[in-house]
C-alpha cells in the first residue's frame, strides 16, 4: 500500500469531478421525463475523472511513484 493511500491533488481532483458526474447523472434520471442528454453528460464527467487523474499523476502529482 502506498505511504499517501491516495491523498494526493490527482486523487482528490478525480474523485471530485466524479462525485459530481454520478450527482449529475443521478439527477438526470430523477426528471421527469428522464434527460438522458444530462444523464450522458455526467457519464462523461466520470470518464473525464479518469483522464484527469492520468494526466495528473503523468505531471507528477500524486506522489512518489514504487
Amino acid at each position: 500500500m502506498s505511504a499517501n493511500h491516495g491523498n494526493t491533488p490527482a486523487a482528490w481532483t478525480a474523485v471530485v469531478i466524479a462525485l459530481l458526474g454520478f450527482l449529475v447523472g443521478g439527477i438526470a434520471l430523477m426528471l421527469d421525463p428522464a434527460s438522458w442528454v444530462v444523464f450522458w453528460v455526467g457519464v462523461g464527467l466520470v470518464v473525464a475523472a479518469g483522464v484527469v487523474f492520468v494526466i495528473m499523476d503523468k505531471l507528477g502529482l500524486h506522489g512518489t511513484s514504487h
